[in-house]
């Protein structure tokens, strides 16, 4: 079980218990409210503590911020994963292309990558999406081990302390060579699964800059400013050029790639518990890398 510990300074001296869960060990109200259930939920100094509870210079306060043996868990399968990065809280994997994060409706025995991160986790760390990416997308995607750390890391999403970067390629010459597309995304009534730029749709700003270019390709840098379900294809599409293998909003081209020519290549985020930058970057996968040879875009 994940513990966080606090030892009380003199300036914390007389705060109460649940300020400082909140304040300073970043626990939400929601958690807080369910630790006070467990039996060794919140300590002080060893021994059990109500919130009300103020304390002394030289106390140590503790709480089980793990999600306990109670929370569901994703059925453990074995399935091999490439891991840039981990600590007690947090796991950074390269996806592969192919792979769904949760299970669907439509196939709830296909494996997943929670069915994958639950086989490699022990069993009282539990596998929490930080930000998704679509089945065919490869790259950079970022884990929580606990409902806590996750919601410590949600919070920093698409600001200046957590943004990923990607690599796509586009069909034709993409001009300006960098620019950003404004275009507000939506649902459309008669299509449920895709996306498309509308007038009502929600805010999305896309960044983007040629890194090299001919006139049947271009090979994109891209930062979404904001999360919307297939941000990158729909803008992409918005300009007239849709990413290549894009079955859905350009054409399937498997002769090509089989899925979407879209990798995260680069998260940049803040450890909301250390305070440290962090950098974690996927290489680009093979099938990317031919597609890029492919077009003679290599440099």
């Amino acid at each position: 079980m994940r513990i966080r510990e606090l030892e009380i300074r003199d300036c914390q001296a007389g705060r109460s218990v649940q300020d400082l869960l909140k304040n300073e060990l970043l626990l939400s109200e929601g958690l807080i409210s369910r630790l006070k259930r467990r039996p060794r939920g919140i300590c002080l100094n060893g021994k059990k503590v109500y919130t009300t509870y103020r304390v002394q210079a030289g106390d140590r306060l503790s709480a089980e911020v793990g999600d306990g043996p109670d929370f569901p868990r994703p059925e453990p399968r074995a399935y091999p994963l490439e891991v840039l990065y981990e600590d007690e809280d947090f796991l950074l994997i390269n996806k592969p292309a192919g792979l769904a994060v949760h299970a669907s409706t439509r196939d709830p025995d296909e494996l997943t990558l929670e069915n994958a991160l639950a086989a490699y986790l022990p069993s009282d760390e539990n596998p929490h999406p930080v930000s998704r990416l679509d089945r065919g997308t490869t790259g950079v995607m970022a884990w929580a081990k606990s409902g806590y750390a996750h919601e410590l890391l949600r919070r920093q999403q698409h600001s200046r302390d957590y943004y990923r970067i990607y690599r796509a390629l586009a069909r034709g010459r993409v001009t300006p060579e960098a620019g950003t597309v404004d275009l507000p995304i939506g649902r459309p009534p008669e299509r449920g699964y895709c996306r498309m730029v509308l007038e009502n749709g929600a805010p999305a700003q896309t960044d983007y800059r040629v890194l090299q270019a001919t006139e049947e390709a271009s090979y994109l840098e891209l930062r979404p400013q904001t999360g919307r379900t297939h941000q990158i294809r729909v803008h992409c599409q918005a300009l007239g050029h849709p990413l290549v293998g894009d079955w859905l909003y350009g054409k399937e081209e498997p002769e090509l790639i089989l899925r979407p020519a879209l990798h995260a290549f680069r998260l940049c985020w803040r450890h909301p518990l250390t305070g440290e930058a962090l950098v974690t970057e996927a290489p680009l996968p093979p099938d990317f890398n031919v597609l890029l040879s492919r077009f003679k875009l290599l440099p």
